[in-house]
């Protein structure tokens, strides 16, 4: 057939179906009902019909016409169709005897053409024997080998394309699913469904302990006759992990924000990382490294949530890896890459505390990333009068609770940053205007 031609036919066949969409075939001389099933337009059919046995089964057309040209084709396509001549007429019903071989059907009423595929069932009947776990299986997949039959199950379209009709087997069995409002795993059950029986069957990896039942096919689900099988209970190799991580945040006023809008920015950094492992995990811990293919992984911590003070300058990755009992099932989560930065420490030199104006009524350093800190506050006495240590503190102005009067007072500062700085900081701190007397002195 000529292209242009085969084109022709199947506009034809498209515009007749879509016109006529509601003819239809029946059948008799069978205790099971049909089962009609509608195909793609792309096929050129109206319907695909399945019989459970052909034998002594007609094939019944009931036209509105009596001018009705009925036409049977193969895998070759309607291109091929031969007229069939032994059709039974009464009245405007038609009908023939059914074949015992999977067929297609043309049939002319009028001017108008319908095109059907039949299927003998009996050549295509489903049977489930047996359905064992295969040592092919690996991290990734489970592979079962079922034994029984149910091939494919295959139809021609009017143009001689080979296609398959879906049994729609049902493969069923459980794993889990991680529920973020909990935060667990939980079991839920899982549905493949197969076009057909194969010598192996493989699907993804249970994440628990599970058996598999293979059953079906469609058609025998509709005849009320489903075949069932059903494996052994096998044990979850397959691991998986849901890892998250959370920064403490600090408000301090005097401590410089860092400009990364991820984890880190200044020491000590908080962190708290948490896992929650699948059923198979028995080997569990959080790694971290200098370097993001941690080829180097100077710690390892053997829990599910970990609680960790970052107080380097500089980028650490971590990350939670967990395998199964015999190591050969792996589950590597995100790298969470934590970055602190260098470290600053300035010093004002005066302050005005006591006056209620709500501004520089404190004196603290301005700081970042420093992990270390001691500074100790003297008078002009070398009495000393106050002492922080923490850089986030500061001081009032008071010692013995009152506050101390304006003038001139010395700080000793010694403190390490994140980065190994060291600082050795002295000078003066000038307090203006505080309310206390200003003849009056500390001599304690």
């Amino acid at each position: 057939m000529q292209a242009s031609s085969y084109r022709f036919l199947l506009v034809i066949m498209a515009v007749l179906a879509a016109a006529c969409a509601d003819a239809k075939l029946s059948f008799t001389g069978t205790s099971l009902p049909s089962i009609e099933i509608s195909p793609a337009s792309s096929t050129g059919l109206d319907a695909i019909y399945v019989i459970n046995d052909a034998s002594s089964v007609e094939v019944v057309y009931t036209s509105s016409s009596n001018n009705v040209v009925w036409s049977r084709y193969d895998s070759r396509g309607g291109g091929f169709a031969e007229q069939i001549n032994d059709v039974k007429c009464t009245g405007n019903t038609y009908s023939i005897a059914a074949s015992t071989k999977d067929e297609g059907y043309i049939i002319d009423d009028g001017d108008r053409r319908y095109c059907f595929w039949v299927v003998n069932y009996a050549d295509h009947t489903l049977q489930l024997d047996g359905l064992e776990y295969s040592s092919d299986s690996d991290c990734s997949n489970t592979v079962l080998i079922p034994t029984g039959k149910g091939g494919d199950i295959v139809y021609y379209t009017i143009n001689g394309r080979s296609m398959v009709l879906s049994r729609e087997l049902k493969l069923e069995y459980r794993t889990l699913a991680y529920d973020e409002s909990s935060a667990m795993w939980r079991e839920e059950e899982k549905c493949e469904t197969l076009a057909s029986l194969k010598s192996v069957i493989s699907v993804s990896a249970s994440l628990c302990n599970t058996d598999y039942t293979l059953s079906g096919d469609r058609f025998l689900e509709t005849w009320g006759e489903t075949e069932s099988v059903t494996s052994d209970v096998i044990s979850a190799r397959a691991v998986s992990a849901v890892t998250t991580a959370e920064q403490e945040e600090r408000d301090i006023s005097n401590e410089s924000k860092s400009e990364t809008t991820g984890f880190g920015g200044s020491a000590p950094c908080v962190m708290t990382f948490k896992a929650v492992a699948t059923d198979a995990a028995i080997f569990k811990e959080w790694q971290f490294s200098d370097t993001e293919t941690f080829d180097d992984i100077f710690n390892r911590f053997q829990q599910d949530e970990l609680t960790y003070t970052f107080v380097e300058e500089g980028d650490t990755y971590v990350r939670y890896v967990c395998s199964d009992d015999n190591g050969d099932c792996f589950y590597t989560g995100d790298v969470y890459t934590i970055s602190i930065g260098t470290s600053k420490l300035e010093v004002p030199n005066a302050f005005s505390p006591g006056n209620q104006d709500g501004v520089n009524d404190e004196w603290k350093v301005s700081f970042t990333s420093i992990v270390s800190f001691e500074c100790h506050i003297f008078n002009r006495w070398g009495n000393k009068i106050a002492t922080l240590t923490d850089p986030s503190q500061g001081w009032d102005g008071k010692y013995k609770g009152k506050l101390v009067p304006s003038g001139v007072y010395f700080y000793v500062i010694k403190a390490k940053g994140a980065d190994g700085k060291k600082y050795s900081l002295s000078g003066d701190i000038n307090i203006l205007n505080s309310r206390q007397n200003t003849q009056q002195s500390i001599t304690n």
